[in-house]
């Protein structure tokens, strides 16, 4: 049944808008005068519907956040542990949602679903809003006949998922504020009181020291080529971003990455604490091992990594233990090899994969927090040395005048 967005006055004048469930906009006008409203718009939400049958929506920003995601997991969870029908879980979440782009998808999520569409299916045509991983979780829920179950264990893996980033975030950002501020104090510096205070002691034909002269020199430059410089390395930005499309050197990069001085480890416990955490939720909501191993492979964001997946994945089809094929592929820890091994062994993998997620992302938040506890005072010390190295090129001038003056 198509839904359609409405804007009525009610007997006392008041302005209402919501959504209604309909055969046609003439029924649901019909529906709303049933309601003592009277309807000034109704507008069908409708879906613009790609070469590949999913669904697609237009204007910026149209997407489900990852805040508004869990918020919507979390809620239907509950709605349906509590006993309520899909159908009637679905009309509480859209009395419930602010965002019309929120309520449109819930709208239109729960029309087909009253028109005896499975759940799975219907997010299915939403991919920009629910993932791979969301929609067989779902898939799952379904046909063990537990959804209420792994929707609640999805909202928890969102929710840690979405601190974890958010803690990522804000360790990196003071670093990020920090440089942002240096460079444009340098240009200023270099671009305008540089020249302003030296061209002085130049026009008096005074034989300038050897730190002013060079600071006069990359001054000039960065006025004159600053832009171009820039300019340049945006376009090698976007050019390095261009290469990495090509799989061979995005491999080679993403293999180097892994084993990069500092950042290495982080950026194996960052793929490690996704990979952990995904296979965790797959496993213990009765997905097979394989599509399981494949979901947990697509979310991780190192393609090497995801390429010694895909290796452990052909060693599992062909009868080894998840623990030995992850263990004959290097850049997975030891300590989630063991937690595998006995998981498989006692018959409590997920529990086992739970446990090892949850130190991994310790771990990653241990280390998120010492490279942005280096990059503070590196960021400080480096900015001061540059300041302190413009402060002299300009007083060094000065200091000679008084020696001669003397």
């Amino acid at each position: 049944m198509p839904a359609f967005r409405y804007e009525a006055v009610d007997a006392g004048g008041a302005t209402k808008k919501g959504v209604v469930n309909a055969d046609s906009a003439r029924s649901a006008r019909a529906d709303l005068r049933g309601q003592g409203l009277v309807p000034i718009k109704v507008d069908a939400i409708s879906a613009q519907v790609d070469a590949s049958g999913a669904t697609t929506r237009r204007g910026l920003g149209e997407k489900l956040s990852t805040t508004e995601l869990a918020l919507f997991t979390r809620q239907l969870a509950s709605l349906l542990e509590a006993g309520l029908p899909l159908e009637q879980a679905f009309t509480a979440l859209l009395e419930q949602a602010e965002r019309a782009y929120v309520r449109d998808l819930i709208a239109s999520i729960r029309s087909e679903v009253i028109g005896g569409a499975a759940l799975s299916d219907v997010l299915g045509r939403h991919p920009r809003d629910f993932a791979e991983i969301y929609r067989a979780l779902v898939a799952s829920g379904e046909q063990i006949g537990q959804l209420s179950r792994v929707l609640s264990r999805l909202a928890d893996y969102i929710e840690r998922r979405n601190a974890l980033v958010q803690k990522v975030k804000l360790a990196f950002t003071y670093p990020a504020i920090v440089t942002v501020v240096a460079f444009a104090i340098v240009i200023f510096l270099l671009t305008y009181v540089v020249p302003q205070i030296v061209s002085v002691f130049a026009n008096t034909k005074q034989k300038l020291p050897l730190l002013t002269v060079i600071m006069l020199a990359v001054s000039d430059f960065v006025r004159h080529y600053g832009i171009f410089v820039a300019v340049l390395l945006v376009g090698a930005w976007f050019m390095w971003r261009k290469a990495l499309e090509n799989i061979a050197l995005k491999t080679r990069w993403h293999t180097w990455l892994l084993t990069a001085p500092l950042y290495g480890r982080f950026e194996r416990s960052l793929n490690t604490s996704r990979f952990a955490s995904t296979l965790a939720i797959t496993t213990g909501s009765g997905v097979p091992i394989l599509r399981a191993l494949e979901t947990s492979r697509d979310t991780l964001s190192n393609v090497a990594m995801r390429q010694l997946v895909e290796e452990a994945s052909d060693a599992v089809r062909e009868g080894v233990s998840l623990a030995r094929a992850l263990s004959a592929q290097k850049h997975f820890p030891p300590m989630l090899i063991h937690m595998i091994r006995a998981g498989e062994i006692t018959g409590e993998l997920p529990a086992m994969l739970e446990r090892a997620a949850a130190a991994q992302e310790a771990d990653l938040e241990r280390r998120t927090l010492t490279i942005a506890g280096l990059l503070e005072p590196a960021l400080i010390l480096a900015m001061g040395v540059v300041v302190l190295l413009i402060v002299l090129a300009v007083l060094m001038p000065i200091i000679e005048i008084n020696q001669l003056v003397r």
